[in-house]
């Protein structure tokens, strides 16, 4: 009886220390049965909070789910090494799963290529077949504005990191920019790229708080700049010997662009010289995330507040900012690429020509590719019905879903990093648990494949749409 009540008083040093490594307060011994609420309450104290924030605490990569104790392989412990608990911030807000479809709204004649909330999860977008560009209100759930101006198939759109612009693309190669408020084309039609346009990718709000620039990728092989105030191309950035698939405008002053040539390209953003080729891939590369995408897409919007900070745009400037460096801390801005040869890369572009790690398990082409909002994982979508979960910091494989019964085209993360959605050509979306690695629920509804999907910035909703023609809203 002796022993084991000496057991139960064991105790650790321990230290808590960042993602990026800083150590938070001073060594402390602490119980081996501490819980996550202790490890919380302790963890806001060192750090100051004023009010309390969730953590996810590590110990030698293991989550602490329930006890310091449970976490550790006791056997191996030495009780008089300190032992490193690294703490990570959870979102404050929580994102409620969204169960089921609120409504189905047709409108477009052709498949829905496109979908996209504004950045303050207000506003929807849609583009499709059909050469409209049409923007919803989602609280009423009907069309306020339908925009024609293209001629052909409207294959991408992006708003502008401050909400007031949305662009469009289309197969012709001519950009578009449209006012949400109004329905009505702002400046003249950008024409240059000699072939389709496949992404557009505008300028980040922490660098420039007026979002006057764009970068377009297109089939022609070429990459431009555009200044949305003039319409006109300021810079053609030209390299690639084949189609362009992806462009991304990071937000450390590199564009990132990837291609049917098999290579991605680091340029800088401000003259467009090529600073590197990240070659690896042995087929096309049909993908590019950044750890950095969902920060810099929702400009100075902040979800936990529910405002939108650009009234003040040089406050707004340095909250953007702020965010973004929180991101990048602990690894720098990291980019994933994904290929027609069933292999994904992850990169450390600023720093290295080679690969950091490349990620195999998929026994198709990879189609999609996404980092969580908090830019811990990403995740990975394949033509072989399956996604795969990987570790943002060394690519470590985390696990696979499986439950698609066709190839699955596009995932999002909802904002808090809880949860995922999927669309697939089996026309389901299906929602993942990522704390539980489980599917959470199914969402059948649309009548045929599911090109397009999206989660709001607030939370609040999914939205998705496909060859059906219809755009369909989900919500709790």
């Amino acid at each position: 009886m002796e022993e084991i009540k000496e057991d139960e008083t064991k105790r650790l040093l321990c230290r808590f220390k960042s993602e990026s490594g800083e150590i938070a307060g001073d060594m402390m011994d602490l119980p081996l049965d501490c819980t996550v609420q202790q490890l919380t309450s302790i963890c806001n104290a060192i750090l100051q909070q004023t009010e309390p924030i969730p953590y996810l605490f590590f110990v030698n990569d293991n989550e602490i789910t329930h006890s310091l104790e449970k976490a550790l392989n006791i056997s191996d412990l030495n009780t008089e090494n300190v032992v490193d608990i690294v703490y990570q911030q959870q979102a404050v807000f929580r994102v409620r799963p969204v169960t089921r479809c609120t409504s189905s709204m047709p409108g477009h004649a052709e498949a829905v290529i496109s979908v996209s909330f504004s950045p303050d999860g207000k506003h929807l977008a849609s583009g499709s077949g059909d050469t409209s560009v049409r923007f919803w209100d989602v609280n009423t759930q009907t069309p306020y504005h339908t925009c024609k101006g293209h001629k052909n198939w409207v294959l991408c759109i992006a708003w502008s990191p401050d909400n007031q612009k949305l662009a469009s693309a289309c197969k012709d190669g001519r950009i578009m920019i449209w006012d949400p408020e109004s329905g009505k084309q702002i400046g003249k039609t950008m024409m240059g790229h000699k072939q389709w346009i496949t992404s557009l990718s505008w300028e980040p709000y922490h660098q420039n708080v007026e979002c006057r620039l764009i970068a377009s990728s297109s089939k022609d092989g070429d990459i431009r700049i555009w200044d949305t105030v003039y319409c006109n191309c300021i810079l053609t950035i030209s390299g690639h010997t084949k189609s362009v698939t992806v462009v991304k405008w990071g937000g450390s002053g590199l564009i990132y662009s990837a291609s049917q040539d098999r290579t991605v390209k680091v340029w800088r953003a401000k003259d467009g010289v090529l600073c590197k080729t990240l070659d690896g891939h042995a087929h096309w590369v049909n993908t590019l995330a950044l750890n950095t995408d969902y920060v810099l897409r929702i400009g100075a919007f902040d979800p936990v507040a529910d405002s939108d900070k650009s009234e003040d745009k040089k406050k707004s400037q340095e909250f953007a900012l702020k965010r973004h460096r929180s991101v990048i801390e602990a690894t720098g801005e990291r980019l994933v690429s994904g290929s027609d040869d069933f292999t994904l890369f992850l990169w450390d572009p600023e720093k290295d020509k080679k690969p950091l790690t490349r990620l195999t398990g998929h026994q198709q082409l990879v189609n999609d590719v996404k980092f969580s909002p908090d830019g811990r994982i990403f995740a990975s979508a394949s033509f072989d019905k399956s996604i795969k979960l990987w570790e943002s910091k060394n690519g470590k494989f985390i696990c696979t879903f499986r439950g698609h019964v066709q190839a699955v085209y596009m995932i999002a993360f909802s904002a808090d990093s809880r949860f995922m959605v999927s669309g697939s050509a089996d026309s389901t979306l299906k929602l993942w648990n990522l704390k539980t690695k489980k599917l959470e629920v199914d969402l059948p509804g649309h009548a045929d494949e599911v090109y397009a999907v999206d989660w709001s910035t607030d939370g609040l909703r999914v939205a998705s749409g496909g060859k059906d023609k219809v755009l369909r809203l989900w919500q709790n």
